[in-house]
């Protein structure tokens, strides 16, 4: 037995005609930066989540950075990250001279935790920074409680960067992730519920002014034109073929959830004796980006995944270390009663196989394999 851990092949062969006749388009008007479909595509994700503003870019981890410069972080700013999540979060806001404050996540939700962020607040002012921004991230697919961590943003006089790589897509009330900050920002590499065929990403604002600020930053700093450069800018733009690729996949996108969420029912429904399965919050919905159990030790989790292996069943450790504990990012201030479930779960988290296109028969022999295993 061979399980995909993610199957784009499975998905590519859905809408391949309908692929390929885009890009061929593309390749007919040869107007590869920048072309019709980028607008296209902004227009359309804009739409899907209810946001005024989106804008494309080469990356997610350039929207990050967009995002903060059209903010204007810089020295002396705070800005407040979970610890247990992806480097990139966190990497973009030395680029900035602001300073990352790690702040731990909920033990249910693996999403950032609004008490810790008081407290890292605090410490942050006692050390002479200015808490300028929060970045709560949708991790794993579900969207962060952004009432309780808009109440603390405010309160602080912060502004919102919802960090929605895994997450767009997903619900949080009546919102969809892509409209529940000042700004939202995604990522469309290939592994994502929502990727292209290459790296791409986007930014979502209702602020009209922050949207011109972006769209001048991720071509130079561009004023009227490319060459009156108004301001230091970067060059970030999402290529028009990959463009082409996502309105394809974005017409699939709302079924594509839904099969996510059979997936993920039938594994909580398979698992929850066993494992401790994730906990998605009454009012919220997963995009389940990953599908992501707790093992009751480190030991049991090696030995887990070494039998899943020999199964032919891939799994994968979402993350092996929380942020603060790396080498690049030790020396940053961390709420002060520390990070301890941030701590805890990385050495007991795995993920499962989760896609849209997983057959139910291969779902019971994940859970039947991952069943045989414990005694």
């Amino acid at each position: 037995m061979s399980i995909a851990f993610i199957d784009l092949a499975a998905q590519q062969s859905r809408i391949k005609d309908r692929i390929d006749a885009r890009i061929q388009t593309v390749l007919a008007h040869g107007k590869y930066i920048m072309g019709p479909e980028v607008k296209e595509l902004e227009a359309q994700l804009a739409a899907f989540c209810g946001a005024k503003h989106a804008l494309t870019c080469a990356n997610g981890t350039d929207a990050l950075q967009l995002a903060l410069m059209a903010l204007e972080v810089g020295a002396g700013d705070a800005v407040f990250c979970p610890s247990f999540t992806f480097a990139a979060t966190a990497e973009v806001v030395p680029v900035t001279g602001a300073t990352p404050v790690f702040v731990d996540v909920l033990e249910d939700s693996f999403n950032m935790d609004p008490e810790s962020l008081k407290r890292a607040v605090l410490h942050a002012r006692e050390l002479g920074l200015r808490p300028a921004v929060v970045i709560p991230v949708d991790l794993f697919g579900l969207p962060a409680d952004y009432n309780a961590i808009k109440d603390v943003a405010q309160n602080e006089g912060m502004k919102i960067i919802a960090d929605s790589a895994q997450g767009f897509g997903g619900r949080y009330g009546n919102s969809v992730t892509g409209a529940l900050g000042d700004l939202t920002t995604t990522s469309f590499f290939p592994a994502k519920p929502l990727g292209c065929y290459g790296d791409g990403g986007a930014v979502f604002t209702d602020d009209e002014s922050l949207a011109d600020v972006i769209r001048s930053l991720r071509m130079h700093g561009k004023g009227s034109d490319k060459y009156d450069n108004i301001r230091i800018g970067m060059n970030s733009r999402l290529d028009t073929i990959q463009a082409a690729i996502l309105l394809e996949k974005l017409a699939i996108y709302p079924d594509e959830i839904e099969r996510r969420q059979a997936v993920a029912a039938r594994y909580s429904d398979e698992l929850q004796d066993r494992f401790i399965t994730p906990v998605v919050p009454d009012g919220s919905r997963s995009v389940w980006a990953q599908y992501t159990l707790r093992a009751k030790s480190e030991a049991e989790r090696a030995e887990v995944q070494t039998r899943l292996k020999e199964r032919g069943i891939p799994s994968v450790v979402y993350y092996p270390a929380p942020l603060h504990r790396l080498s690049a990012y030790s020396r940053f201030p961390t709420d002060p009663k520390g990070l301890a479930v941030s701590e805890a779960i990385s050495k007991l988290v795995f993920s499962l196989p989760m896609h849209p296109y997983l057959e139910t028969c291969d779902i019971m022999d994940i859970c039947r394999a991952l069943l045989d295993q414990i005694t």
